[in-house]
């Protein structure tokens, strides 16, 4: 126990700096939000999340149930060939919908803007407006921007088209947009299945979240000013509310968020972010290669179709390929700018993305991060593990190869629950808090291990009683003073020290008053010399100093400023007792008087016996 008790104490320094450095680490996590630090880790982040995804993608299966019709490059040839330019009538998407119709899919949604345009066919149009009007399975979006009012006048939506539900401001506050990009008043008129499809990039370009809700605030006509907050929806949420309703039963009519900022639709959940965005669980590579992820079709295969079915020859589609399926019709080619880079693929159709969360809400497999104090518990036991490894084990190779393993299983861990469970956990700030720790630990444990070894050499090489060198390590001063001054042809001289009378205190004072006359001594003749002198106890009551670069003249004056400093002062044993100390001394000086520790230390003697000869309290010479 008093070992242990020593040790703490010796190392009082070091694990008060310990505790710096675990309270630096709990501060350094608790002010990370601050914008400038909060920036880069989010960006590293957003990386890691990247790698995850792309990771366990391979292992997913999207719903065959949803299939993609595309305006690919074919397709976009094909059309400019049949229609002159883009964009294409839009009798000609009301033919798409007829024929899909006439195979009884489930929904139809369109990621495309009809917007009011200069050149539009009217009578086209109206086609279009009619199909609206005709099935009640069919939705189109509508988009939101931030351009001037001095631009556009932001336009008054139907407040059909807005969401009523209610939320904790404090706790989540939607996109907002201060315009739209609104699309044809007929279509608006003639149905409700319309929502928004705004899908805002990251700093770095990507796209990785969602807005299920964005704000467009209602203006005041006279000076553009806010009235109130609307709220909209998501289009592919608006109709995987209505596909749940119709056939999983789910009976949701009244939007509701949690607590925890969760859209509840029946018995599933949408984890939104704080400004009530969702972050997408993504398919794999996909969009604009061969080895699609979703089952797409080309529009001009579908055309092509119906002008077949129209002529009584045989479709290019398959009968019923369309039943009871979920179609998307959109454009996936980069001359109609609707190419989005999303974790798992740089070029992805902004249709897949509607598909991807449509097929995330199905499964109900939505990321969702993991609660702050959640990740900050992770933080501190990676860190308090990367301490342990270094302090615990001996070996720098395999406290680091403990580390290493430690951080890749908990790589493992962060990919395994975002496959199994969909919770997004930190990576970069428990992995960074860890490899910080893991190296300060072993500057820690080196500073250790530094103050240990001094300590021990210390005792090793000090005499406890009086706290000057001992017998060896005098010895071992001697060896290397002749070493070296025989390199240098340098003097350097002994001088050996006797206490006078010293049994005599021991005798009538006690061995504590004896002893405290040799720390006395001690204290005295360290005072007396350089700090490039050592001062040593030989043993018993004689002591030595080496004197480093010192002739035989200057050694003897030092002598004897040293007799005289001891005489002059008497000693107080206690409070009521003063003594008087003397000292009789000895000088030798290499290599005049010796060229070995032994010849000097027995010159130096015959000299300390000479001052006793002649009455002690003096420097004793031999000639």
């Amino acid at each position: 126990m008093n070992n242990f008790f020593s040790f703490i104490y010796r190392h009082r320094f070091d694990f008060f700096y310990s505790f710096l450095l675990f309270f630096f680490l709990v501060a350094t996590i608790i002010v990370l939000p601050k914008e400038e630090t909060k920036n880069i880790f989010t960006a590293l982040e957003n990386k890691t999340f990247d790698i995850r995804q792309n990771i366990i993608a391979k292992d997913k299966k999207v719903n065959k149930d949803i299939i993609i019709i595309t305006v690919d490059d074919p397709s976009y040839e094909y059309l400019i060939e049949t229609y002159g330019d883009w964009p294409i009538p839009r009798s000609v998407y009301a033919k798409i919908v007829d024929y899909v119709q006439a195979q009884h899919p489930k929904y139809i949604a369109f990621d495309l803007l009809f917007i009011k345009s200069l050149n539009r066919i009217p009578q086209s149009d109206n086609k279009l407006i009619e199909a609206f009007k005709k099935y009640d399975n069919v939705y189109t979006a509508i988009n939101f921007d931030d351009y001037s009012s001095n631009l556009r006048i932001p336009p008054h939506i139907d407040d059909k088209l807005k969401s009523n539900i209610s939320f904790d401001k404090n706790k989540l506050t939607p996109l907002k947009f201060q315009n739209c990009r609104i699309i044809m008043n007929e279509i608006i008129n003639a149905t409700d299945k319309i929502g928004h499809i705004n899908t805002p990039k990251s700093d770095d370009g990507f796209i990785r979240t969602i807005p299920i809700i964005v704000n467009y605030p209602k203006f005041d006509k006279n000076n553009f000013s806010e009235i109130e907050d609307n709220f909209y929806l998501y289009m592919t949420v608006k109709l995987a509310i209505d596909y749940l309703n119709k056939y999983e039963h789910q009976n949701i009519h009244e939007l509701k968020i949690d607590s925890k900022n969760n859209l509840l639709l029946g018995s599933r959940k949408i984890p939104l972010t704080q400004d009530a965005q969702t972050i997408l669980n993504w398919y794999g590579e996909s969009g604009l290669n061969d080895n699609k992820t979703f089952t797409y079709v080309s529009f001009w295969e579908v055309l092509k179709s119906i002008e077949a079915k129209a002529l009584g020859k045989k479709e290019l589609i398959p009968q019923d390929f369309f039943k009871d399926k979920i179609v998307y019709i959109g454009t996936n080619i980069f001359s109609l700018s609707d190419i989005k880079t999303v974790p798992t693929s740089k070029y992805l159709p902004g249709v897949e993305i509607h598909a991807t969360l449509l097929n995330n809400i199905l499964d109900n497999n939505l990321i969702h991060k993991a609660d702050f104090p959640y990740n900050l518990i992770i933080s501190i036991t990676l860190a308090v593990a990367a301490g342990f490894t270094v302090f615990r084990i001996r070996s720098v190779v395999i406290s680091t190869i403990l580390f290493l393993s430690l951080i890749f299983l908990y790589l493992y861990y962060a990919t395994y629950i975002m496959a199994k469970y969909n919770i997004w956990v930190w990576i970069v700030i428990p992995l960074s808090l860890a490899l910080f720790v893991f190296i300060c630990s072993f500057i820690i444990k080196y500073l250790i291990k530094s103050r240990d070894f001094e300590y021990t050499y210390k005792l090793a090489t000090t005499d406890g009683l009086t706290e000057l060198y001992n017998h060896r390590y005098f010895q071992e001063q001697m060896k290397l003073h002749i070493a070296n001054n025989e390199k240098t042809k340098d003097n350097f001289s002994l001088i050996l020290i006797d206490i006078d009378f010293f049994k005599k205190f021991n005798d009538k004072y006690g061995h504590q008053a004896g002893d405290a006359v040799l720390r006395h001594v001690a204290k005295t003749l360290k005072k007396s010399v350089r700090t490039q002198d050592f001062v040593c106890r030989y043993g018993g009551e004689e002591m030595t100093i080496i004197l480093n670069k010192t002739d035989k003249p200057n050694a003897v004056k030092i002598a004897e400023d040293i007799c005289k400093n001891i005489a002059s002062k008497k000693y107080e044993l206690n409070p009521d007792l003063e003594v008087n100390i003397t000292i009789s001394l000895g000088v030798s000086t290499f290599p005049e008087n010796g060229k070995t520790p032994t010849e000097l230390i027995e010159y130096a003697d015959k000299c300390l016996y000479k001052a006793k000869e002649n009455g002690r309290n003096q420097v004793g010479k031999l000639d």
